[in-house]
């Protein structure tokens, strides 16, 4: 029979083991990869580049997963209710992980509720104006839009929205004013600016860089530290008196938490990999987005980064969803 001494430390060498077992064992299954957005958008247009990377890596099918509403939260509360085994995965926008948090009451504690495996893409943003606009720089944009009377007004996607968050940081920046004018799709906002309906609005590069290439939509500035290496063509708000203005529409890949960390390290290798692989690359350059990867131990100092950004912008806005 075995003392007390003997029986704990076999309770602790199979404690130690089980962790490297269970990720040797890992995936057992197909893996689902959440997005919690609808088909078609860009979020899910990743989401399914990415499954198609990964899958031969995990040598198991990974399924995407469409969870949409409630400006993403539903798709992640889906997610941070699985089994913490890695055969659950969450496709999080910062509009989810790092905005909604400060907009909504959420029903799961953002802090803890996930456990980080990396960032995927950084998706920046740009603000633009109809191609026929008089104003061909942010100046001469802010300069008009002081003059204006009646205020000008702006095309939003919906208060929340993670290109209505940075237009509301902008006009904090540049102390202007302009109303919004929400249309319930992102189609309809972009057309009401194609059309001189409405003056500006702001959108990511995924959606925007064909618009401006095309000539039908002028960007006035890209919100980069630098000029980004996916539209070197477009000046940064930096250069333009702005510094320090960025706004991303960043996508990470999330576990439940307590996932044992021999399969997040596994998950954040095999996603640096695709990330690295030329097909993918060029794919994502050709969407107007920036590959990220990186260790898992930089999510964190990122994560508060991008909450203190949002969180001073929506309550100095006195934004809320309700």
């Amino acid at each position: 029979m075995l003392s007390r001494r003997q029986l704990a430390g076999a309770v602790l060498l199979a404690s130690a083991m089980a962790g490297p077992a269970h990720a040797q064992a890992y995936p057992d299954r197909p893996v689902t990869l959440v997005v919690p957005w609808g088909p078609g958008g860009s979020t899910d247009v990743i989401g399914r580049l990415l499954a198609q990377r990964l899958a031969p890596e995990l040598g198991q099918p990974v399924v995407v997963e469409n969870r949409a509403g409630a400006n993403g939260t539903i798709g992640t509360a889906s997610v941070v209710r699985a089994r913490p085994d890695g055969h659950t995965l969450l496709l999080g926008t910062s509009s989810t992980y790092a905005m909604a948090p400060h907009l909504m009451d959420l029903p799961y504690d953002n802090d803890t509720a996930l456990a980080p495996v990396g960032r995927v893409v950084s998706v920046p943003m740009m603000i633009l104006v109809n191609a026929a606009s008089p104003a061909k720089d942010l100046a001469e944009f802010v300069a008009r839009t002081k003059a204006a009377r009646p205020p000008m007004t702006y095309a939003s996607s919906g208060t929340g929205s993670s290109t209505f968050l940075a237009t509301e940081m902008f006009l904090q920046e540049a102390g202007v004013e302009m109303l919004e004018v929400a249309y319930r799709t992102g189609p309809a906002t972009t057309a009401s600016v194609l059309s001189g309906e409405n003056p500006m609005l702001f959108m990511s590069t995924t959606n925007g860089l064909a618009l401006v290439r095309s000539g039908q939509l002028r960007a006035l500035a890209i919100a980069t530290p630098q000029r980004s290496p996916v539209a070197p063509e477009i000046p940064t708000f930096a250069e333009q008196g702005y510094p320090g203005f960025e706004a991303y529409d960043d996508l990470a890949l999330f576990a439940p938490a307590g996932t044992p960390e021999p399969i997040l390290d596994r998950l954040n290798a095999m996603l640096a990999k695709a990330l690295a692989s030329p097909e993918i690359g060029e794919k994502l350059s050709g969407l107007g987005l920036i590959s990220m990867g990186g260790p898992r131990a930089e999510f964190p100092a990122y994560f508060a980064r991008e909450n203190a950004r949002w969180r001073q912008v929506i309550r100095s806005r006195n934004i809320r969803i309700q």
